[in-house]
């Protein structure tokens, strides 16, 4: 004996009715009964949609700054922060002439989301200091194939035309931190800037 406890186990003997069983069948039967006069608890999706959290956490997407420039500079902090390893990016360097595309001198040429591995936890959008990535309130389309959930640019890049609102997911503390021009890290510097600077 490993402790000074002990439980003395008792046989009961069933009686007729507990052998047979039909007091248990018939609480079942009560239970399910009693379910076909609630309210359901299924929607018919996608003609009806659930009403969702404002900080609901779905399909991600590449932000771009107001000038209509890629905000991500392939840093690979957000590679980094992801717990399940769903994110893969390869970076390249922008060439004369895509200024107006790419922010930074260093762009992501490629940038991969594999979406049956995120369990869209919102590590990447926390780790991302140039705010390039959020996720938004759009649920993952459903498909047969597996090769389709891997996301691309292509999928995950905002239209110039067609901008992604992402304000519900802004905390007031970011806000405030983007007013205070003390800390405008993020700002975008021209060439003529950065050589003033150096």
């Amino acid at each position: 004996m490993l402790t000074n406890r002990s439980e003395v186990v008792v046989k009961k003997e069933m009686s007729l009715l507990e052998r047979i069983y039909i007091p248990a069948i018939l609480a079942g039967m009560r239970i399910t009964l009693s379910h076909f006069f609630k309210r359901k608890a299924t929607v018919n999706y996608p003609e009806v949609k659930r009403p969702f959290s404002p900080v609901y956490r779905g399909q991600h997407v590449l932000k771009r700054d107001e000038a209509g420039a890629e905000r991500c500079t392939a840093c690979g902090l957000c590679a980094v922060a992801c717990p399940a390893e769903a994110i893969t990016m390869v970076a390249s360097e922008r060439k004369k002439g895509e200024e107006n595309l790419y922010r930074e001198e260093k762009y992501a040429s490629i940038y991969e989301i594999n979406m049956l591995r995120c369990i869209f936890c919102g590590l990447c959008e926390d780790a991302c200091p140039k705010e390039a990535i959020f996720l938004t309130d759009r649920i993952v389309p459903s498909t047969f194939k597996r090769g389709e959930f891997i996301y691309g640019k292509d999928k995950l890049v905002e239209k110039v035309d067609k901008r992604v609102d992402i304000s519900k997911r802004q905390t007031q503390t970011v806000l405030e931190f983007k007013q205070n021009k003390k800390f405008a890290h993020n700002r975008l510097y021209t060439d003529k800037q950065l050589k003033e600077k150096h």
